[in-house]
């Protein structure tokens, strides 16, 4: 799936009509709801470039503390015809397709282990992609005859991970990271790498990294085979995972 050619010309923002640069933001200050919590918030829209700034929202949102929503006029475009990033290209398979190509080109299940390590205890997106219920309709990996997955959970340490990832000859691993303070998912997600890497047999499996700050430029970054961010379905994690080890039509542009 390409994305479509990008204008040939800078963007704005597209608020009532088209480059007209309207933009909100939201923040949080130190006051309480008033005229001068509202007039403060305008000022601080101004100092990020917003023109003529309009706070469609103050709520309280702890003693003290007040939750604005200000939208305004923004100067700054975009050209996106100079943008070049890495994006995970891999053909959009159905369920039938997928089921067939790893019938008749492996002749076995495919065997994906997947966890949240570390710290982190947050397990809905890793359950979205391998569990039987899936995500926004489309069921996860375990819902495929030809997919054999396995979901540790969360706070699964590097070690741990690698050891059961041994044990059942995984053929691909999917590491979640939610938890991002201090970049602890990018730590996390490096060390897990060295450690494969170390252990001779980085080269023998296929590693995917998903997560709300994940994206497939950062995960190359980290040593990782692709990167999943928000929204991911589980049929785009199985589409690449059946190209990337059928050697068919997989396209990753670096």
């Amino acid at each position: 799936m390409h994305p479509p050619t990008s204008p040939p010309r800078p963007l704005r923002a597209y608020g009532d009509r088209e480059g007209d640069g309207m933009v909100q933001m939201s923040f949080v200050l130190e006051l309480p709801p008033s005229p001068r919590a509202r007039e403060a918030a305008k000022r601080f829209a101004e100092e990020h470039g917003l023109k003529e700034p309009t706070v469609a929202t103050m709520e309280e949102c702890a003693r003290g503390y007040c939750f604005f929503v200000v939208y305004g006029h923004s100067k700054h475009s975009v050209d996106a015809s100079t943008i070049d990033v890495p994006e995970v290209r891999t053909s959009a398979l159905s369920r039938e397709d997928i089921e067939h190509r790893i019938k008749a080109r492996l002749g076995r299940q495919i065997v994906v282990v997947g966890a949240c390590t570390g710290s982190d205890a947050h397990t809905v997106g890793i359950d979205a992609i391998l569990n039987y219920k899936g995500y926004a309709g489309d069921k996860g990996l375990e819902s495929y005859k030809g997919f054999d997955a396995h979901n540790l959970g969360a706070q699964v340490e590097n070690d741990q991970l690698a050891a059961r990832a041994q044990a059942l000859h995984a053929d691909a691993i999917l590491i979640s990271q939610v938890i991002t303070q201090r970049n602890c998912h990018k730590e996390n997600a490096a060390a897990f790498v060295e450690l494969v890497t170390r252990q001779g047999w980085r080269d023998k499996v296929t590693l995917l990294l998903g997560g709300p700050r994940i994206d497939h430029k950062l995960a190359l970054e980290l040593g990782f085979d692709a990167g999943f961010g928000p929204g991911t379905k589980p049929g785009e994690v199985a589409s690449f995972i059946v190209d990337k080890l059928c050697g068919e039509h997989a396209d990753i542009t670096v």
